[in-house]
């Protein structure tokens, strides 16, 4: 967290473009230590399955909440123009808030038991991002460049990385020693069909909030600070069900998500063929805020569906694989989503619209089905059998 802040000051105080794509490299670092352990230590200490479900319901909601708190911010901050660039305010938001954080978490959380005998797998994270740059750079800057060669090159790489980086994980496990990610978790099939719908989920919440600034500004002519602040009623509605889905969720399941997912589609697609130059601020406060009550019906449960089998022995792995998924997904969200918008820019933006927003359907979709695969409404909390002897041996070889 002290990191994350400094880092994010050093950001505000960039003068070249250069200095500010380092600053954001170092700000992304410090991020990748701190997020997982939130989802860890929930894992860890909230032992009761009713209690960590609302746990995680809470995250889910700060989660979304603080997407779209970012939105409204972001219009304010950066149509605003004091002593300093308003695009600075964004960066340096973050000094209070880190300040106040670090006082808090040094204050209230729980220290967990350390395990000193662990070493951190250099080579897992240099393969695993070196895969996750073959991939994510040619989508955004292959496009632009007229997808030469070289970019599908790229891709191609990144199959053969991501191919290697099991293959190396797999053997790190055979031989005692501690990668990078435990593959053994991928034996939990709702774990991988949760994975996936986290997958296609953020694809697709993080490409809308790009996709309607943009549209907002350059399509319907809304000034930076009054597209952020269309996003205040979405935003309300989204707290709103975000709660009522955390209690529900344990009474009714997948049952809850599926509904949001067809308030989604809705939402999109009347999007789709209403969202015209002309059209009324209310309409589209009106279709927003059905975005934002159908997305607090699905974004923060999906955490605990995707981790609701995970044994908390494997807690810090688990929340590791799934705030890389998460990421992936935002950056692949905006590099492929985000591409297709740009494409058809060149025909108009009420087009681009129309296309980004058929792959937001389309990534909705996907989600229903990753939804309908998963089981019932019962949150077990045991491991599948080999990875549960293998515990089982792994405990009394400590003992």
């Amino acid at each position: 967290m002290f990191a994350f802040t400094v880092a994010s000051c050093l950001c505000g105080l960039s003068q070249t473009a250069f200095q500010l794509n380092v600053t954001r490299l170092f700000q992304g670092l410090s991020a990748s230590f701190m997020v997982p352990q939130t989802i860890a230590f929930i894992q860890v200490l909230f032992t009761d399955t009713k209690e960590r479900a609302k746990a995680f319901g809470l995250y889910g909601i700060t989660l979304g909440t603080a997407a779209v708190i970012g939105q409204v911010l972001g219009g304010y901050l950066s149509d605003t123009h004091w002593f300093i660039e308003g695009w600075r305010l964004v960066f340096f938001i973050n000094l209070p808030i880190g300040m106040v954080t670090l006082w808090a978490t040094y204050q209230y959380v729980t220290e967990t038991v350390k395990h000193q005998s662990t070493k951190f797998d250099y080579t897992g994270i240099l393969i695993l991002t070196l895969a996750l740059f073959s991939l994510i750079y040619p989508l955004i800057q292959g496009r632009e460049a007229g997808w030469p060669l070289w970019s599908f090159g790229l891709l191609a790489v990144s199959v053969l990385l991501f191919m290697f980086f099991i293959y190396n994980q797999k053997i790190k496990l055979s031989r005692n020693e501690n990668p990078l990610i435990d593959v053994r978790l991928f034996r939990i099939k709702d774990f991988n069909i949760g994975l996936v719908a986290v997958l296609f989920h953020f694809m697709l919440h993080t490409a809308y909030l790009l996709l309607s600034a943009v549209y907002l500004q350059n399509g319907l002519g809304v000034s930076a600070l009054d597209s952020g602040l269309y996003f205040i009623v979405p935003g309300i509605l989204f707290i709103c069900s975000s709660v009522m889905a955390s209690r529900l969720i344990v009474k009714f399941g997948k049952r809850v998500l599926q509904i949001g997912v067809v308030i989604l589609l809705a939402a999109f697609y009347l999007q789709m063929t209403l969202w015209k130059p002309g059209i009324s601020i209310w309409m589209i406060i009106g279709l927003m805020g059905m975005w934002g009550f159908g997305n607090g019906l699905v974004l923060p449960s999906l955490l605990n569906i995707a981790l609701k089998n995970v044994p908390s022995q494997y807690a810090g792995a688990a929340a590791g694989i799934y705030s890389t998924f998460q990421q992936t997904a935002s950056a692949l969200g905006v590099s492929i989503i985000g591409g297709v918008f740009f494409y058809f820019s060149k025909d108009g933006w009420q087009a681009a619209y129309h296309f980004g927003i058929i792959c937001l359907l389309i990534c909705v979709v996907m989600v229903g089905l990753m939804l309908q695969l998963l089981p019932g409404t019962k949150i077990a909390s045991e491991i599948p059998g080999k990875l549960q002897e293998k515990n089982e041996r792994s405990e009394t070889a400590d003992i």
